[in-house]
């Protein structure tokens, strides 16, 4: 294992912080929901909070409503130990998620709002030279002016030696404009991006299913990303870099609820690369941390032990 990378920051994400209203009782459709129970949401801040459980330094830039429940999400996050000085209130309300809870892929409906309203003023420059990861999300990505922002802000931390990382999480739903977010993906990922793919992202983003885990990764790593994780839910994950690619099989755990799983795969896998490890060590961490997010139903700790999601190292 290679020296901890350090910098001031640990991860920088930008991206939605939003309310997700959850079907309380599983559901592949809203007919088939009765009540829905209100959680913090939102990947970039997701991310975030499992960073920081696991020890790392993490800051949240987001923008929310000048309302009861914008104030509400942030002061959540920060009471998980996120960094939201960086986080701004803004006229419009804030953005609201309707979610079925699933056991396979989850159901959404999504009204946009506060989102989107990233500026420039919230990454400066001195920012992006103090971080090791600069994390963002296609959701994030999908609406102007947070798109521009965020893409610039990209392009700065990479200048100055920042590990850039997307989540390609698109949804037609969010993002109408196929070929612009297949172009903004190709941009991000020109920056020597790591990037994460699921089966259904690849699916939603590029029209096709996904046949074979290698010539995703292929297409990513051809468009200039340092290293791509495609996650394919019970079957696995496959990890490449230019160097080197690996399988690795997923386990039979009881799966309680599969929101978050992505994300919680991805701290452990984060966590993991600034601590140094190889690829295949960076992916057994994501696979062990998204198993503790989906064999509970209840939210993860606070705090977390990280040794945990090294047991299988």
């Amino acid at each position: 294992m290679s020296k901890r990378r350090e910098r001031p920051i640990d991860i920088l994400c930008a991206g939605e912080l939003l309310v997700d209203l959850i079907s309380r009782d599983y559901a592949s459709t809203f007919d088939e929901v009765s009540n829905f129970e209100p959680i913090q949401g939102g990947s970039p801040a997701n991310l975030c909070m499992n960073m920081a459980r696991l020890g790392n330094r993490a800051k949240l830039v987001a923008s929310v409503g000048n309302d009861d429940m914008g104030r509400f999400m942030k002061k959540l996050v920060e009471s998980h130990g996120v960094d939201c000085t960086h986080l701004v209130n803004v006229d419009e309300p804030t953005t609201l998620v309707l979610v079925t809870k699933s056991q396979y892929v989850a159901n959404f409906e999504a009204y946009r709002g506060a989102d989107c309203l990233i500026k420039k003023s919230q990454l400066p420059t001195n920012l992006l030279r103090d971080c090791s990861l600069f994390h963002t999300t296609c959701f994030a990505l999908s609406r102007r002016p947070a798109q521009k922002t965020i893409l610039r802000a990209a392009k700065k931390a990479a200048a100055r030696g920042c590990q850039v990382s997307i989540d390609a999480n698109y949804a037609k739903k969010i993002w109408p404009n196929q070929t612009e977010a297949q172009n903004i993906v190709d941009e991000y990922c020109n920056l020597g991006a790591i990037v994460k793919v699921s089966e259904v992202d690849w699916e939603r983003l590029y029209g096709s299913p996904l046949e074979d885990p290698k010539e995703v990764a292929a297409h990513f790593l051809d468009l200039g990303a340092n290293i791509v994780c495609v996650t394919m839910g019970g079957e696995g994950s496959f990890t490449a870099s230019a160097e080197e690619s690996h399988f690795l099989q997923a386990r039979k755990i009881d799966v309680k609820d599969t929101t978050g799983a992505g994300d919680a795969f991805w701290s452990g896998f984060l966590t993991a690369w600034l601590d140094g490890h190889n690829l295949l060590d960076c992916t057994k961490a994501g696979r062990r941390m998204a198993e503790i997010k989906i064999s509970s139903p209840a939210p993860l700790p606070k705090l977390m032990d990280r040794s945990m999601i090294y047991a299988d190292l």
